[in-house]
């Protein structure tokens, strides 16, 4: 039988929402590629999807529901497993009310449809539900705060930017298909800078990197407001449309831009450089990194670097503007499902584990995880194991043994990103378009429909959620898409831009606030507290080139390698193994020297499998950010302790 190209789009927590071209030969995919008619995929995937069919073809996937039995999880049938997990859902909430049932679900899959799990506990309810947001929390309720909303220009005008900033943001790893856009700036003249405190490969893309103290973004934002405001580069019609000017003003110059510097570690000419390319440079764009935000002071960081291009009058102009976030479900009708609005309570997603444990009247007694592994992915991995094991029921659907899975009662194998059914948005752009399967799934591998539609019908639910995965894409599109002439058959012919995002985001000076205008930031954040000189070192679990979070291309190293400049563990030699100490725990780690990263800092890949002890949440304390109840991540004290045993 002759190669069959087919393609789909990708469906994991990624900004690029790729269009695949996969070769299919004999039912099994043996290639995968991207496609090159894609406005942004442009014909190449990132490294961990051009490895995914290690993963697709793992001996370890699960092609079985598993259900606890003495102990050990066991492979059971479909009826068996849905039976017992809807015998013990109406059972609880019989005897303590559906609060006392939690569904959390993540961004494992960005499909559509997922959303369908959500309605189903909202009509078996509702039952409580996670708050926050782990990843951009901080960032969006921000940019929520002085714009009205969190969304970006078309990505095809950052070509018009003659100055781009990526402020904290590494594109190598975490949103590659941005590269060819800023190259062709680039190639029309288009300055680059990089400010990040790693050095990464965005190092080569950008003519300056500006390598500050880890936090240091708020000072360095509002010593480039001041020099805006007192060279003249402000834009002066910026008190019409924006809120709070005097006051911006007076927190911009209540230091000096000498004291902002020492307070972010830069030279004063860094702040300098930086007014030039805000005021005289424009238009200018800056790529706002989703980790500045995870921080205690991150919804504060992002705040400043708003009001850097609003009083810059970078906002509404083509290649400006301050891109954090694409609205990647504006296109699609979900509003069936109210969230929130009808829940019973929450549980704020950085303290999951602490939040399940300390929770009473009811107390939870049962999980349902939707495409995530909270044990790995969230921090205190440790007291979010605790917390799982403490229930009377925990179900996750997943297509692997992940660290959360094998804590579970009970796990329902699902499909991967090759099988999946769906409607996906961006969050990296204005696409929009469908998933379809390239393969069919592996016999006794359901999708998170049939799972739920199964459960459902079970639960005398049946008819509410009964219909199939194309039935539900065209309910999501039919209100909001179809208006435009927008069918489902035509986002099955090929992904297009959404008919309902800008152009050019502002445009009018127009802004989603109660008062229409921008609403700059007045206050600073509060001082970092002293640092422990017992633990001089600052964690910093960064997303890789192997790895989307805790799913890997192949398998975690292990012991994680620690990466570090060698002044940071002086005596300790390249290679050796060591234990990394935080005030929560210790993983044993192989030290990779790296004299281009600051001596306060040290890197871990982001997630990994806590059952290899290789996860970097069992070190990360569950803290807040300021905004948007996210987790402040990028903040761990620890220490390098020499020797490799336990401690």
């Amino acid at each position: 039988m002759a190669p069959e190209l087919r393609k789909t789009l990708c469906n994991r927590d990624c900004p690029d929402t790729c269009s695949i071209v996969a070769t299919v030969e004999g039912g099994r995919v043996v290639k995968l590629a991207g496609d090159p008619d894609h406005p942004v995929t442009r014909g190449f995937l990132c490294y961990r999807t051009n490895q995914f069919l290690r993963r697709q073809y793992s001996p370890e996937r699960l092609t079985s529901p598993l259900l606890r039995k003495a102990g050990e999880l066991s492979k059971v049938s479909w009826d068996e497993a849905l039976d017992f997990v809807a015998g013990t859902l109406l059972r609880i909430r019989a005897e303590t009310g559906p609060a006392a049932i939690f569904h959390y679900r993540s961004g494992g899959s960005l499909g559509l449809l997922k959303v369908l799990t959500d309605y189903f506990f909202e009509l078996f309810g509702p039952v409580t539900i996670k708050r926050g947001d782990i990843c951009s929390g901080a960032g969006e309720a921000a940019q929520a705060l002085d714009f009205g909303i969190s969304d970006s220009s078309d990505l095809a005008s950052l070509v018009d930017a003659r100055q781009i900033i990526l402020w904290g943001k590494n594109v190598h790893t975490s949103n590659p298909h941005v590269i060819p856009f800023i190259n062709q700036a680039k190639a029309r003249g288009a300055g680059v800078v990089l400010i990040d405190p790693v050095a990464h490969a965005g190092v080569r893309l950008a003519e300056r990197h500006y390598q500050l103290a880890p936090g240091g973004d708020f000072a360095l934002a509002l010593a480039v407001a001041r020099l805006l405001f007192e060279r003249g580069h402000a834009d002066p019609a910026a008190e019409s449309y924006c809120d709070h000017l005097p006051e911006f003003r007076a927190l911009a110059c209540s230091r000096s831009v000498a004291d902002f510097c020492r307070e972010a570690e830069l030279p004063e000419s860094a702040a300098e450089d930086l007014a030039e390319r805000f005021g005289r440079g424009k238009p200018c764009a800056i790529l706002v990194g989703w980790g500045m935000g995870r921080r205690s002071n991150g919804g504060a960081i992002v705040r400043a670097l708003d009001a850097l291009s609003a009083i810059s009058g970078n906002l509404g102009i083509s290649g400006g503007g301050a891109s954090f976030y694409f609205q990647r479900r504006h296109a699609f009708d979900t509003s069936f499902v109210k969230g929130l609005e009808v829940a019973p309570r929450s549980i704020a997603e950085p303290r999951f584990g602490a939040e399940i444990l300390a929770l009473r009247n009811p107390p939870v007694r049962a999980l349902w995880v939707t495409a995530g592994n909270p044990v790995a992915m969230l921090p205190d991995s440790e007291t979010s194991a605790r917390a799982v094991r403490s229930l009377d029921l925990s179900v996750v659907v997943d297509s692997f043994l992940t660290d959360t899975a094998r804590l579970a009662t009970v796990v329902l194998p699902t499909t991967t990103l090759l099988e999946d059914d769906d409607l996906l948005g961006s969050y990296g752009h204005h696409g929009i378009g469908v998933s379809r399967p390239v393969v069919p799934a592996p016999d006794g591998v359901k999708t998170d429909l049939e799972i739920i539609q199964a459960l459902a019908s079970r639960v005398g639910l049946g008819a509410q959620l009964q219909g199939s995965a194309r039935d539900w894409k065209r309910r999501l599109i039919e209100r909001k898409l179809s208006p435009h002439g927008i069918s489902l058959e035509m986002l099955e012919q090929s992904p297009m831009q959404s008919p309902l995002a800008p152009g050019v985001l502002f445009a009018d000076r127009k802004f989603l606030t109660a008062s229409g205008r921008v609403n700059l930031l007045t206050t600073a954040p509060p001082p970092a507290p002293p640092r422990d000189a017992s633990f001089p070192l600052t964690l910093l679990a960064l997303s890789t080139r192997q790895a989307q979070s805790a799913q890997w291309a192949f398998e975690a190293p292990c012991p994680l390698e620690a990466t570090l400049h060698p002044d940071a563990a002086p005596g300790l030699e390249n290679g050796s193994r060591c234990r990394l100490e935080s005030r929560l725990g210790s993983l044993e780690v192989v030290l990779r020297h790296d004299a281009r990263q600051r001596r306060d800092v040290v890197l871990l890949p982001k997630g990994g499998h806590r059952h290899l002890a290789a996860c970097a949440n069992s070190l990360l304390e569950a803290r807040m950010t300021d905004l948007g109840e996210g987790g402040a991540l990028y903040e761990q004290p620890v220490r390098i302790v020499p020797g490799g045993s336990s401690s």
